[in-house]
């Protein structure tokens, strides 16, 4: 099992949600108004006055095989708008109850 943490633009929610749906990922958590920076070339998302737009961020544990698949997803979506941004992380889950 791997999980697989997503942080996007508030404008891709849909979006994921979709890909989620279509893969066949049921379970997941999310986190609203996500404040942050890209490490290289993202513009902050705070959620003021100055930088007015967040992020959200879902948290999905996935059986291995389906990691690739929604990465490749979440890399096409990311070069399509770039500005917009998405980001994706991948962890091994080495126990759960």
């Amino acid at each position: 099992m791997k999980a697989i943490m997503i942080v996007y633009n508030q404008a891709h929610t849909e979006k994921i949600e979709y890909l989620f749906d279509k893969n066949e990922i049921r379970g997941y958590t999310k986190w609203a108004d996500v404040m942050g920076r890209g490490s290289t070339t993202g513009e902050p998302r705070l959620g003021t006055h100055t930088w007015p737009e967040m992020n959200s961020a879902t948290l999905a544990i996935v059986e291995d095989d389906k990691v690739a698949p929604l990465l490749a997803i979440l890399k096409k979506l990311d070069d399509f708008n770039a500005e917009v941004g998405v980001r994706a992380f991948v962890w091994d889950v080495l126990q759960s109850m």
